[in-house]
């Protein structure tokens, strides 16, 4: 279960993986990342573990414990932004002008590939598993575990689920412009994203067999069924 993560998320791996590839020089100037929530605390955890200064955008609407978790970590939060598309423009101006590493929360190699990690292990925990189900936002996760499970197992099928209200990648694999994003929050708001990744959807387009939109009422039934079976309280993300 990656909510048993330190964080709370399966972003760490990604964040770690990043900053591992840092040169000395990078470290010491330190690195820039956007988000509302999980990619912030992965980047901010691990940054403060090993030492490396971290500024993290935040758009203005993150609920507070996100922030306070992020800056607990040890991070500079700066809150710009009513969406993630001004806090990423911001992220990225401050990177260019005090020469801080950007750190993508999905748009990254590097990023993608510490993802992946999670494909490999659930193949060397099960490998007869002929298919796995990945929730999609910005495409890193999937990218990552699509590229990781088809290499140790070329036969296995990858498949998403996107939230119905954000069903940005669908739109990208159909070659559909996405439409303007509904003002109606949904309960994945981890997987909330407007513009998926340019490295991702290609990805996608080349590895994925189909990805699935689903509904609120049942995101919100498998949230409260893994919560009654699991005893276990997961994301609107996860549940998708």
């Amino acid at each position: 279960f990656e909510n048993r993560q330190f964080t709370a998320s399966f972003k760490e791996r990604g964040a770690l993986n990043r900053i591992l590839a840092l040169s000395e020089d990078e470290k010491k100037r330190g690195v820039a990342a956007m988000s509302a929530g999980n990619h912030a605390q992965g980047v901010a955890y691990h940054a403060g573990r090993l030492g490396i200064p971290a500024t993290i955008v935040m758009p203005v609407t993150t609920p507070f414990n996100k922030i306070k978790h992020t800056r607990d970590f040890g991070a500079t939060v700066i809150q710009d932004g009513k969406d993630l598309v001004e806090a990423d423009a911001e992220a990225r101006r401050i990177a260019g002008e005090r020469g801080l590493t950007f750190i993508h929360p999905y748009d990254d190699p590097k990023v993608i590939a510490g993802q992946g990690t999670c494909g490999l292990e659930m193949l060397e925990d099960v490998p007869q598993l002929d298919a796995l189900i990945v929730p999609v936002g910005g495409g890193g996760l999937i990218s990552g575990c699509a590229i990781a499970a088809k290499a140790m197992k070329p036969e296995i099928e990858i498949f998403g689920a996107q939230s119905e209200l954000y069903p940005a990648m669908v739109d990208v694999l159909k070659g559909l412009t996405p439409p303007p994003a509904p003002i109606i929050q949904t309960i994945a708001e981890g997987i909330a994203v407007k513009r998926p990744g340019a490295l991702t959807s290609a990805i996608c387009k080349r590895l994925v067999e189909d990805i699935f939109v689903v509904g609120e009422d049942e995101i919100e039934h498998a949230l409260a069924m893994i919560l009654e079976i699991e005893k276990t309280l997961i994301e609107g993300a996860a549940a998708a």
